[in-house]
């Protein structure tokens, strides 16, 4: 059980929250509507990891609506 006491990491990067879990993961989904990107969990164990993965997936995302 978590302690009250215990912060939760969370940062805001590029309209998306990123936040840390246990067992080196991060929690990323979108801070509000329209969903550009489902939620989804890196299971990387740095922010900078993290933050890298999501630029990889918004890249993606802008190929495919460009291409449609």
């Amino acid at each position: 059980m978590h302690s009250l006491s215990q912060s939760i990491s969370t940062t805001q990067y590029k309209g998306f929250l990123l936040i840390k879990q246990e067992k080196q993961s991060w929690l990323i989904r979108p801070k509000s509507s329209p969903l550009i990107l489902l939620p989804f969990r890196a299971n990387v164990s740095s922010l900078e990891e993290a933050k890298q993965l999501l630029d990889d997936r918004l890249s993606d995302e802008a190929k495919v609506s460009k291409a449609a």
